[in-house]
């Protein structure tokens, strides 16, 4: 059966499609078969990984609406045992129209219902928001993933997101688990970047990835030629961490 990780952060710009993609190619190249559901109306995980967003008829959004089956929205990447749920920007909308419907935060967990036992890992790139994708995705999980950025003012809102995941515990799903938090964006050399990796330590202790993904220019890069940093730079220190990280994600669940 797959273990879902929802990769959230209401913050935007803390890594979090980065880490969706990368860990989700990792993965697949530790031959762990993995879904990818991009979750998010900027539909970057989608175009990070090679697809023509105009291009996309049938995602996310058709999923939610319960108008397609998920094994009809599943498209292959160029990237091995890995597939993708694509989005397109017409995922905006979903949250007015899943507004007065029953149910409303179960859409997404009884959409992929039917094939969550087709994978090893199915990963949940989230928007940078609490709202109904959000909660989808959330209550759909086994597991949350919390990126935090190595900058200033990267606890900020952390608070806000566990009373989140608390509710959501309480209310929509009491499995959901806190797979762990993952300092991104990482550079050795600022004094800030290494006091956040203490204080984040310190408060969150065995939370904490022992994997920390550090600032790298190739990262950056793979994204605008459609390619995870394994395909793009498998050399580089991004593909490192991200490889680091799959393995600790891989050993941590080898027992479940």
């Amino acid at each position: 059966m797959g273990k879902i990780i929802a990769i959230a952060n209401q913050k935007g710009g803390v890594g979090k499609t980065t880490t969706s993609v990368n860990l989700a190619a990792s993965l697949g190249v530790l031959e762990k078969k993995v879904l990818l559901i991009d979750a998010d109306p900027q539909a970057n995980a989608t175009s990070g990984l090679g697809i023509d967003v105009e291009s996309i008829e049938t995602g996310t959004y058709q999923l939610l609406e319960h108008t397609v089956q998920a094994k009809d929205v599943v498209m292959e990447t160029s990237s091995p045992n890995l597939d993708i749920i694509p989005a397109h920007i017409d995922l905006v909308a979903i949250e007015i129209e899943l507004v007065d419907k029953d149910q409303r935060e179960y859409m997404l967990r009884k959409a992929i219902a039917e094939i969550k036992d087709e994978y090893d890992y199915i990963l949940i790139d989230c928007a940078p928001s609490l709202g109904l994708l959000t909660l989808n995705a959330l209550t759909a999980a086994d597991a949350v993933m919390i990126p935090i950025q190595c900058e200033y003012f990267a606890l900020e809102g952390l608070g806000k997101l566990l009373n989140t995941i608390k509710s959501v515990q309480k209310i929509h799903n009491p499995a959901l688990d806190i797979e762990g938090l993952l300092l991104t964006m990482y550079d050795s050399r600022l004094r800030l970047s290494n006091q956040v990796v203490e204080e984040v330590q310190k408060h969150f202790n065995d939370m904490v990835f022992s994997t920390i993904i550090q600032r790298n220019v190739r990262l950056s890069e793979a994204p605008s030629y459609g390619e995870s940093i394994i395909n793009y730079d498998a050399s580089s220190k991004g593909a490192t961490n991200y490889l680091s990280l799959a393995h600790e994600v891989i050993k941590k669940n080898s027992g479940k």
